[in-house]
């Protein structure tokens, strides 16, 4: 059995990715590899009342391949943040907990950041915080080409492309309320925020029921 898992930095990753910070023992988040397009490093899924949304942070530098995650840079030209957090806000100012959240992300949101790292860095800890995990997690230092028997590399993994196909045998999406289910029915495995903002202190709680 392996207790140890290699995960990379997503951005409010779904909640298939934070499953895994209860289902192992260990979690390794790698820090030294290149930045891959079409994944979740830089963007997330939410749901509003037309259907799934993706938001996508945009990047100045390092948006190509070949470029180590720490060095990609954002592009905040434009209001990217504003807009994250409008579409957001309208998805979930119903939802049963967002009062009880909000105030905690609006403030990162508001803080002007340079590296996606660093931004996507500090939301996460949010969220383990959010959740009461404290998993044993640590960072690498320097690139892992190849894990040992008892690391799952689960990096790349979780994709937006597959992120609701039932591949990983340690997951299965359970249903719980969310905001819009009346008119698109249940949708599964959105971001960690749509399971926050329905379910409050009991998201960790449906986080163990998704375990196999």
């Amino acid at each position: 059995m392996q207790h140890s898992i290699l995960l990379e930095l997503q951005y409010l990753g779904p909640v298939q990715y934070y499953s895994k910070f209860l289902k192992f023992e260990s979690v390794v988040i790698e820090q030294h590899e290149n930045y891959r397009k079409g994944s979740f490093r830089n963007r997330c899924i939410i749901a509003s009342a037309n259907g799934t949304v993706s938001l996508s942070i945009p990047l100045l530098k390092g948006k190509h391949q070949q470029t180590n995650i720490q060095s990609v840079a954002i592009d905040n030209h434009g209001k990217w943040q504003l807009m994250h957090w409008r579409s957001i806000q309208t998805a979930y100012g119903n939802s049963p907990f967002f009062d009880y959240y909000k105030d905690d992300f609006k403030a990162l949101f508001e803080k002007k950041y340079e590296l996606l790292f660093h931004f996507c860095r500090d939301v996460h800890e949010l969220v383990l915080e959010l959740l009461q995990i404290v998993p044993n997690c640590t960072y690498t230092n320097t690139y892992v080409k190849k894990t040992t028997v008892d690391t799952l590399d689960f990096r790349s993994f979780i994709l937006p492309k597959n992120f609701q196909q039932n591949i990983d045998p340690n997951f299965k999406a359970k249903a719980y309320p969310q905001v819009f289910e009346d008119r698109l029915g249940f949708i599964p495995n959105l971001s960690i925020l749509d399971l926050l903002f329905c379910l409050g202190p009991e998201a960790v709680v449906q986080l163990k029921n998704c375990l196999n």
